[in-house]
C-alpha cells in the first residue's frame, strides 16, 4: 500500500509539471523551480519530486545542467523533423470527409509526410483529449475542423498551447468565434444555400422549409443563405418553417419535426436540406408517408456527395469540392511550417460553391 501511495504523488507532480509545460506555462529553456520549492507548493517529499523530475528528464521533457538546475527542454527541433501531421476531423466515416483527407494526404504524401487521423465525433471533450495528445507527441502541424464551432468553446487554451510552442495548426470548414484570425479553409456556405433557395423560388415555390444545424458555424450560415434568397425574393420569413438540430439529436429531430409540420396541416412545397445526408433520409420519410418527391414536395440537399446521385431521385444540391479544400489547406499548413512568418498572417481562403440541378425539383 506504501509504495502504491508513493506512486500516486510521484504520478500527480509528472502529470503537474507536464501540464505546465504543454500548456506553455513553463516555456522552453526556461528553469523550473528548484526540488525544495516543488516540494514544499505541492505538498510532497523531496524525494517524490526528485523521482517525478527523473522521468521527465527520461521522457525528453527536461534537462539538467550540473551545478545550475533543471530546464524545460526545446522539443521544437525534434518536432520539426518528425515529417508527423496531425488532422484533427469531427467524423472519419461521414460522407465528406474520405475525401477531404484524401486531398490532404495527395498534398503531404508527395512532401514526405504521414497523417496521424483523430475523429472527435463532433465531441468537445473528445476534441480536447486530442489536443492535449498533439502537444505530447512530436507533430509539426495540424488540419482541424473544430468541434462544435457554432458555440463558445472551452478548449481555446489548447489553441493557445499551441501557439505558445510555435505548432501551426489551419482550420477546415469553420472555426471558433475566439478563434476568427486564424488560418482557415471553408467552403461559402451562405452562397451555397442562398443558390439553393433562390432556385427554389425561381421556379416558383413560396412554401419552403428549411433544416440546419446549430451547433456547428456550417448550419449557422447556411441558415443565413436561406434568409438572404427568401428576403430577395419577398418571401416572409417564418420561423416555423425553420428546422434546428443538434448533433445529438440529428437522427431524429429534422424527419420528426418536418413530418409533424405536415401532419398538422403546414402547407409546405419544399424543403431545403443542411445536407444530402439529410435530404437522402427526407426522400425516404416522405415515400413512407406516401409524398412524391418531386411532384408532391421538392428535396434539395448540400455537398454534391455520392448520396445525392444515389437517392432513388437524384438530388438537385450544391457543389463541395472536398479533395480541393483538403489540398488548400494542407498547403497552406507546409507554408506556415516552411516560413515562420506566415504563422502570424490571417490566411483566409474562401471556396464558391456552385448549385448542381438534377431530378428532386419541379416548377410549381
Amino acid at each position: 500500500m506504501k509504495n502504491e501511495v508513493s506512486q500516486t504523488k510521484y504520478s500527480k507532480v509528472i502529470e503537474y509539471l507536464k501540464e505546465e509545460i504543454l500548456m506553455g506555462r513553463i516555456k522552453q529553456g526556461e528553469q523550473i523551480p528548484s526540488e525544495n520549492t516543488l516540494a514544499e507548493m505541492l505538498s510532497m517529499s523531496r524525494n517524490t519530486v526528485r523521482k517525478a523530475l527523473s522521468v521527465l528528464v527520461n521522457e525528453g521533457y527536461l534537462y539538467t545542467e550540473h551545478g545550475r538546475g533543471t530546464f524545460c527542454r526545446d522539443r521544437s527541433k525534434i518536432r520539426k523533423s518528425s515529417r508527423n501531421i496531425g488532422v484533427i476531423t469531427t467524423y472519419i466515416s461521414e460522407y465528406i470527409f474520405p475525401r477531404v483527407i484524401q486531398g490532404v494526404d495527395s498534398i503531404l504524401s508527395e512532401k514526405g509526410y504521414s497523417i496521424i487521423l483523430k475523429n472527435t465525433d463532433n465531441d468537445v471533450l473528445k476534441e480536447a483529449a486530442y489536443l492535449e495528445e498533439a502537444l505530447e507527441k512530436d507533430l509539426e502541424g495540424l488540419i482541424i475542423e473544430s468541434t462544435k464551432s457554432a458555440l463558445f468553446s472551452n478548449n481555446i487554451k489548447y489553441y493557445d498551447a499551441l501557439d505558445n510552442h510555435h505548432i501551426p495548426y489551419v482550420f477546415i470548414h469553420g472555426c471558433y468565434q475566439q478563434l476568427e484570425g486564424k488560418p482557415q479553409i471553408i467552403l461559402d456556405d451562405i452562397e451555397g444555400m442562398y443558390l439553393i433557395v433562390k432556385y427554389l423560388a425561381d421556379i416558383g415555390h413560396r412554401n419552403i422549409a428549411g433544416i440546419f444545424k446549430a451547433d456547428d458555424i456550417q448550419g449557422v450560415n447556411r441558415h443565413k443563405g436561406y434568409v438572404k434568397a427568401l428576403s430577395e425574393y419577398g418571401i416572409p420569413y417564418n420561423p416555423d418553417y425553420v428546422v434546428w438540430f443538434h448533433t445529438e439529436d440529428r437522427l431524429s429531430k429534422p424527419y420528426a419535426a418536418i413530418k409533424a409540420m405536415i401532419d398538422s396541416g403546414i402547407k409546405i412545397d419544399a424543403v431545403s436540406c443542411y445536407n444530402d445526408q439529410i435530404a437522402f433520409k427526407m426522400y425516404e420519410l416522405f415515400n413512407e408517408m406516401g409524398k412524391r418527391v418531386p411532384e408532391d414536395i421538392s428535396i434539395t440537399g448540400f455537398d454534391d456527395s455520392y448520396l445525392s446521385v444515389n437517392c432513388p431521385v437524384k438530388l438537385t444540391t450544391v457543389s463541395h469540392p472536398k479533395e480541393k479544400l483538403g489540398e488548400i489547406a494542407a498547403q497552406v499548413l507546409l507554408n506556415m511550417i516552411k516560413d515562420c512568418s506566415y504563422l502570424n498572417k490571417p490566411v483566409k481562403k474562401i471556396i464558391k460553391p456552385e448549385l448542381v440541378v438534377r431530378d428532386s425539383c419541379i416548377n410549381r
